[in-house]
Protein backbone atom coordinates (compact mmCIF):
# COMPACT_ATOMS: atom_id res chain seq x y z
CA UNK A 1 0.00 0.00 0.00
CA UNK A 2 1.34 3.27 -0.62
CA UNK A 3 -0.18 6.42 0.76
CA UNK A 4 0.98 9.89 1.83
CA UNK A 5 -0.83 12.60 3.11
CA UNK A 6 -0.90 16.57 3.22
CA UNK A 7 -3.21 18.99 4.90
CA UNK A 8 -4.35 22.53 4.19
CA UNK A 9 -6.67 25.25 4.40
CA UNK A 10 -6.72 28.58 3.28
CA UNK A 11 -9.31 31.98 3.89
CA UNK A 12 -10.53 33.82 0.49
CA UNK A 13 -10.56 37.66 0.05
CA UNK A 14 -13.36 38.61 -1.96
CA UNK A 15 -14.47 42.14 -3.10
CA UNK A 16 -18.30 43.74 -1.93
CA UNK A 17 -19.20 47.16 -2.98
CA UNK A 18 -15.73 48.05 -3.36
CA UNK A 19 -15.01 47.14 0.15
CA UNK A 20 -12.45 44.42 0.97
CA UNK A 21 -13.54 41.69 3.65
CA UNK A 22 -12.11 38.20 4.50
CA UNK A 23 -14.85 35.34 4.03
CA UNK A 24 -14.02 31.70 4.61
CA UNK A 25 -14.62 29.10 2.17
CA UNK A 26 -15.18 25.47 2.06
CA UNK A 27 -11.88 23.17 1.21
CA UNK A 28 -13.08 21.47 -1.22
CA UNK A 29 -11.88 17.39 -1.24
CA UNK A 30 -12.57 15.94 -4.39
CA UNK A 31 -11.81 12.29 -4.84
CA UNK A 32 -10.35 10.23 -8.00
CA UNK A 33 -10.54 6.66 -8.21
CA UNK A 34 -8.81 4.59 -10.84
CA UNK A 35 -7.82 1.11 -11.88
CA UNK A 36 -5.96 0.36 -15.26
CA UNK A 37 -6.36 3.83 -16.48
CA UNK A 38 -3.21 4.92 -17.78
CA UNK A 39 -4.93 6.15 -20.90
CA UNK A 40 -6.68 8.99 -19.17
CA UNK A 41 -5.13 9.52 -15.70
CA UNK A 42 -2.92 11.94 -16.23
CA UNK A 43 -5.62 13.92 -18.49
CA UNK A 44 -8.11 13.86 -15.08
CA UNK A 45 -4.94 14.67 -12.43
CA UNK A 46 -4.01 17.49 -14.41
CA UNK A 47 -7.75 18.66 -14.46
CA UNK A 48 -7.79 19.31 -11.06
CA UNK A 49 -4.23 20.28 -9.99
CA UNK A 50 -5.17 23.42 -12.90
CA UNK A 51 -7.99 24.47 -11.03
CA UNK A 52 -7.87 28.29 -10.14
CA UNK A 53 -9.47 27.43 -6.57
CA UNK A 54 -6.56 26.43 -4.50
CA UNK A 55 -8.50 25.01 -1.00
CA UNK A 56 -8.68 21.46 -2.18
CA UNK A 57 -7.69 18.51 -0.70
CA UNK A 58 -7.10 16.13 -3.46
CA UNK A 59 -7.50 12.38 -3.08
CA UNK A 60 -6.58 9.56 -5.06
CA UNK A 61 -7.57 5.80 -5.00
CA UNK A 62 -6.23 3.12 -7.13
CA UNK A 63 -7.45 -0.27 -7.10
CA UNK A 64 -3.58 -2.05 -7.47
CA UNK A 65 -3.48 -1.34 -11.42
CA UNK A 66 -1.52 -3.48 -13.63
CA UNK A 67 -0.90 -0.98 -16.40
CA UNK A 68 1.14 2.11 -16.31
CA UNK A 69 -1.15 4.22 -13.86
CA UNK A 70 1.66 3.96 -11.53
CA UNK A 71 4.19 5.74 -13.25
CA UNK A 72 1.44 8.39 -13.67
CA UNK A 73 0.18 9.29 -10.54
CA UNK A 74 4.19 8.86 -9.30
CA UNK A 75 4.59 11.99 -10.98
CA UNK A 76 2.08 13.86 -8.96
CA UNK A 77 2.67 12.30 -5.87
CA UNK A 78 4.06 15.99 -4.00
CA UNK A 79 0.66 17.17 -5.45
CA UNK A 80 -1.75 14.76 -4.33
CA UNK A 81 -2.60 15.15 -0.83
CA UNK A 82 -3.66 11.18 0.00
CA UNK A 83 -2.57 8.64 -2.49
CA UNK A 84 -3.77 5.01 -2.42
CA UNK A 85 -2.93 2.15 -4.01
CA UNK A 86 -4.42 -1.10 -3.41
CA UNK A 87 -6.87 -3.75 -4.08
CA UNK A 88 -10.71 -2.70 -3.36
CA UNK A 89 -13.71 -4.33 -4.02
CA UNK A 90 -15.06 -2.21 -6.85
CA UNK A 91 -15.88 1.53 -7.39
CA UNK A 92 -18.13 2.49 -4.74
CA UNK A 93 -15.60 0.27 -2.30
CA UNK A 94 -12.96 3.40 -3.35
CA UNK A 95 -15.16 5.59 -2.79
CA UNK A 96 -15.99 4.94 0.32
CA UNK A 97 -12.46 4.84 1.07
CA UNK A 98 -11.72 8.35 -0.49
CA UNK A 99 -14.51 9.67 1.74
CA UNK A 100 -13.11 8.03 5.07
CA UNK A 101 -10.07 9.63 4.46
CA UNK A 102 -11.47 13.38 3.43
CA UNK A 103 -11.40 16.70 5.82
CA UNK A 104 -12.87 18.72 3.02
CA UNK A 105 -16.01 20.70 4.05
CA UNK A 106 -17.39 19.60 0.74
CA UNK A 107 -16.78 16.29 -0.99
CA UNK A 108 -17.12 15.23 -5.10
CA UNK A 109 -15.86 12.79 -7.10
CA UNK A 110 -13.69 12.87 -10.55
CA UNK A 111 -13.10 9.81 -11.75
CA UNK A 112 -9.73 8.68 -14.06
CA UNK A 113 -11.71 8.41 -17.13
CA UNK A 114 -13.36 12.41 -16.54
CA UNK A 115 -12.60 16.07 -16.69
CA UNK A 116 -13.43 19.15 -15.68
CA UNK A 117 -14.72 21.85 -18.26
CA UNK A 118 -12.08 24.43 -17.37
CA UNK A 119 -10.36 25.84 -15.06
CA UNK A 120 -12.91 27.25 -13.19
CA UNK A 121 -15.29 24.44 -11.85
CA UNK A 122 -14.13 24.24 -8.59
CA UNK A 123 -14.51 28.05 -7.80
CA UNK A 124 -17.59 28.12 -8.81
CA UNK A 125 -18.76 25.06 -6.58
CA UNK A 126 -17.10 26.61 -3.66
CA UNK A 127 -19.15 30.00 -4.16
CA UNK A 128 -22.40 28.32 -4.55
CA UNK A 129 -21.39 26.46 -0.94
CA UNK A 130 -20.36 30.04 0.72
CA UNK A 131 -23.88 30.92 1.54
CA UNK A 132 -23.91 27.99 4.22
CA UNK A 133 -27.57 27.28 3.43
CA UNK A 134 -27.25 24.11 0.72
CA UNK A 135 -26.26 20.84 0.91
CA UNK A 136 -25.19 20.27 -2.10
CA UNK A 137 -24.75 21.20 -5.61
CA UNK A 138 -25.48 19.43 -9.10
CA UNK A 139 -24.55 21.01 -12.58
CA UNK A 140 -24.47 19.80 -16.18
CA UNK A 141 -22.05 16.97 -18.34
CA UNK A 142 -21.01 16.08 -21.57
CA UNK A 143 -20.44 13.15 -22.92
CA UNK A 144 -16.94 12.52 -25.18
CA UNK A 145 -15.94 10.06 -27.24
CA UNK A 146 -12.05 8.78 -27.34
CA UNK A 147 -11.43 11.52 -29.54
CA UNK A 148 -13.39 14.27 -27.14
CA UNK A 149 -16.37 14.71 -29.67
CA UNK A 150 -19.30 15.76 -27.74
CA UNK A 151 -21.44 12.31 -28.17
CA UNK A 152 -24.41 13.44 -26.11
CA UNK A 153 -25.18 16.14 -23.49
CA UNK A 154 -27.28 16.03 -20.07
CA UNK A 155 -28.74 18.80 -19.55
CA UNK A 156 -30.05 17.74 -15.60
CA UNK A 157 -32.37 20.65 -14.88
CA UNK A 158 -33.65 22.35 -12.00
CA UNK A 159 -34.97 19.83 -9.71
CA UNK A 160 -38.35 19.85 -7.51
CA UNK A 161 -39.40 17.23 -4.91
CA UNK A 162 -41.00 14.30 -6.85
CA UNK A 163 -38.87 14.08 -9.64
CA UNK A 164 -37.29 11.03 -8.92
CA UNK A 165 -40.57 9.15 -9.59
CA UNK A 166 -40.44 10.13 -13.05
CA UNK A 167 -36.81 8.80 -13.67
CA UNK A 168 -34.67 11.45 -12.91
CA UNK A 169 -31.20 12.03 -11.43
CA UNK A 170 -28.17 14.62 -11.60
CA UNK A 171 -24.94 13.76 -12.96
CA UNK A 172 -23.29 11.75 -10.20
CA UNK A 173 -19.72 13.34 -11.89
CA UNK A 174 -21.63 16.48 -11.11
CA UNK A 175 -22.86 15.89 -7.76
CA UNK A 176 -20.79 17.53 -4.62
CA UNK A 177 -22.56 17.39 -1.65
CA UNK A 178 -21.09 18.24 2.30
CA UNK A 179 -19.02 16.04 4.04
CA UNK A 180 -21.62 15.55 7.08
CA UNK A 181 -23.91 13.75 4.93
CA UNK A 182 -21.68 10.91 4.77
CA UNK A 183 -21.80 10.29 8.37
CA UNK A 184 -25.60 11.06 9.07
CA UNK A 185 -26.88 9.21 5.61
CA UNK A 186 -24.56 6.89 4.88
CA UNK A 187 -22.01 6.22 2.18
CA UNK A 188 -22.10 4.19 -0.82
CA UNK A 189 -23.76 1.00 -0.23
CA UNK A 190 -22.45 -1.93 -2.20
CA UNK A 191 -25.56 -4.06 -2.68
CA UNK A 192 -26.63 -2.13 -5.52
CA UNK A 193 -23.85 -2.45 -8.01
CA UNK A 194 -23.71 0.07 -10.89
CA UNK A 195 -26.72 1.68 -9.48
CA UNK A 196 -24.60 2.73 -5.71
CA UNK A 197 -24.52 6.12 -7.63
CA UNK A 198 -27.84 6.46 -8.24
CA UNK A 199 -29.07 5.43 -4.96
CA UNK A 200 -26.78 7.56 -2.92
CA UNK A 201 -28.13 10.49 -4.43
CA UNK A 202 -32.04 9.26 -4.28
CA UNK A 203 -31.63 8.62 -1.07
CA UNK A 204 -29.97 11.86 -0.25
CA UNK A 205 -31.98 14.25 -2.20
CA UNK A 206 -35.42 12.35 -2.49
CA UNK A 207 -36.04 10.89 1.29
CA UNK A 208 -33.88 13.00 2.95
CA UNK A 209 -34.63 16.22 1.05
CA UNK A 210 -31.29 17.67 1.04
CA UNK A 211 -30.95 21.10 0.16
CA UNK A 212 -30.13 20.94 -3.20
CA UNK A 213 -28.62 23.64 -5.99
CA UNK A 214 -28.80 23.33 -9.62
CA UNK A 215 -25.51 25.52 -11.51
CA UNK A 216 -26.80 25.47 -15.24
CA UNK A 217 -23.72 24.63 -16.98
CA UNK A 218 -21.79 22.25 -18.27
CA UNK A 219 -18.93 21.37 -15.45
CA UNK A 220 -17.64 18.06 -16.25
CA UNK A 221 -16.59 15.83 -19.29
CA UNK A 222 -16.91 11.96 -18.93
CA UNK A 223 -15.64 9.51 -21.27
CA UNK A 224 -18.80 6.97 -23.18
CA UNK A 225 -18.22 3.30 -22.48
CA UNK A 226 -18.89 3.07 -19.17
CA UNK A 227 -19.50 -0.89 -16.94
CA UNK A 228 -23.21 -0.70 -16.62
CA UNK A 229 -23.45 -0.02 -20.52
CA UNK A 230 -20.37 -2.70 -21.83
CA UNK A 231 -23.20 -5.63 -23.00
CA UNK A 232 -26.49 -6.43 -22.72
CA UNK A 233 -26.28 -8.29 -19.46
CA UNK A 234 -24.60 -5.59 -17.55
CA UNK A 235 -27.41 -2.96 -18.94
CA UNK A 236 -29.90 -5.71 -17.49
CA UNK A 237 -28.29 -5.96 -14.23
CA UNK A 238 -28.01 -2.39 -14.06
CA UNK A 239 -31.53 -2.20 -14.36
CA UNK A 240 -32.15 -4.47 -11.71
CA UNK A 241 -30.04 -2.77 -9.19
CA UNK A 242 -32.24 0.69 -10.03
CA UNK A 243 -35.24 -1.27 -9.13
CA UNK A 244 -34.12 -2.25 -6.21
CA UNK A 245 -32.78 0.87 -5.31
CA UNK A 246 -36.10 2.37 -6.30
CA UNK A 247 -38.14 -0.04 -4.31
CA UNK A 248 -36.20 0.74 -0.78
CA UNK A 249 -36.17 4.34 -1.37
CA UNK A 250 -39.79 4.32 -1.61
CA UNK A 251 -40.06 5.53 -4.86
CA UNK A 252 -44.51 5.44 -5.41
CA UNK A 253 -44.32 3.64 -9.52
CA UNK A 254 -41.12 1.84 -9.29
CA UNK A 255 -41.49 0.34 -12.85
CA UNK A 256 -43.21 3.23 -14.46
CA UNK A 257 -39.96 5.08 -12.86
CA UNK A 258 -37.86 2.39 -14.52
CA UNK A 259 -39.05 2.44 -17.70
CA UNK A 260 -39.01 6.22 -18.11
CA UNK A 261 -35.17 6.72 -16.76
CA UNK A 262 -33.62 5.67 -19.67
CA UNK A 263 -35.89 7.30 -21.89
CA UNK A 264 -35.18 10.81 -20.27
CA UNK A 265 -31.80 9.84 -22.16
CA UNK A 266 -33.35 10.12 -25.53
CA UNK A 267 -32.91 13.58 -25.30
CA UNK A 268 -29.30 13.68 -24.56
CA UNK A 269 -28.34 12.60 -27.82
CA UNK A 270 -30.68 15.62 -29.49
Amino acid sequence: MLIKNRQHDQIYIICAKNSYQYVPYPKLTVITVAFNASKTLERCINSVLSQQYDNIEYILIDGGSTDDSALIFEQYRDRIDVLISEPDNGLYDAMNKGIALATGDVIGMLNADDFYADESVLSEIAQAFTTGTIDAVYADLDYIDETDKVVRKWCAGRYTHGLFNYGWMPPHPTFYCKRELYRTLNHYSLNYGTAADYELMLRFIHINKIKLVYIERILVKMTVGGVSNSSLQNRLNSLRHDLRAMRHNGIKMPYISLLMKPLRKLKQFL
